[in-house]
């Protein structure tokens, strides 16, 4: 049995659930996102309660019946409170600095790093030593901050890179002369 998928998902006050069909939508103060759900899956409004049912417990209900509830709580929670990822870069002349809609990194190439806008995301730039990368949709939130951790990966004998707020990087020891 499915422990997340019969959790029942809290609905704060003015975020709003929308269900057509497949399709579920959600309102918030912060923005709006859709989801396609599968057509096995059955969703129960009630008040401020929604449910997620499956059919059966076949294999592939037990699988979409918790990613299915996790789903709508993250978009419940991203159009009420927002998601963010913190970033820290390490390193000699590491940096950060935004320009106009671009973030420029620059982390030891030969050449500055851009990112560009992306539509439904926030970089800031507290420091220049430091990003920090908001939105309401978990997983872009989420695949932005690993895109940019992946621009220059912490390594383990200097610890130098980008790394997560608060990731632990195990250090290695380096060669020993003779």
């Amino acid at each position: 049995m499915s422990r997340i998928g019969l959790k029942p998902i809290e609905i704060p006050e003015g975020v709003e659930v929308k269900q057509d069909g497949n399709t579920i939508t959600v309102k918030g103060p912060k923005g709006t996102l859709t989801l396609d759900i599968h057509h096995d899956m059955k969703i129960n409004i009630d008040g401020n309660v929604l449910t997620v049912e499956r059919p059966s417990d076949h294999k592939e209900h037990r699988t979409l019946h918790g990613t299915t509830r996790s789903n709508i709580a993250n978009m419940v929670e991203g159009v009420s409170k927002g998601f963010e990822k913190s970033l820290e870069i390490i390193g000699v002349g590491y940096r950060v600095q935004k320009q106009g809609n671009k973030v420029v990194i620059n982390a030891g190439y030969s050449h500055p790093v851009e990112i560009e806008k992306i539509e439904g995301i926030e970089i800031d730039v507290p420091k220049n030593t430091e990003v920090v990368v908001k939105g309401i949709d978990k997983q872009l939130v989420g695949a932005v901050a690993a895109n940019i951790r992946a621009i220059r990966p912490p390594e383990p004998y200097k610890g130098k890179g980008i790394r997560y707020a608060g990731e632990y990087v195990r250090r290695k020891e380096g060669k020993t002369a003779k």
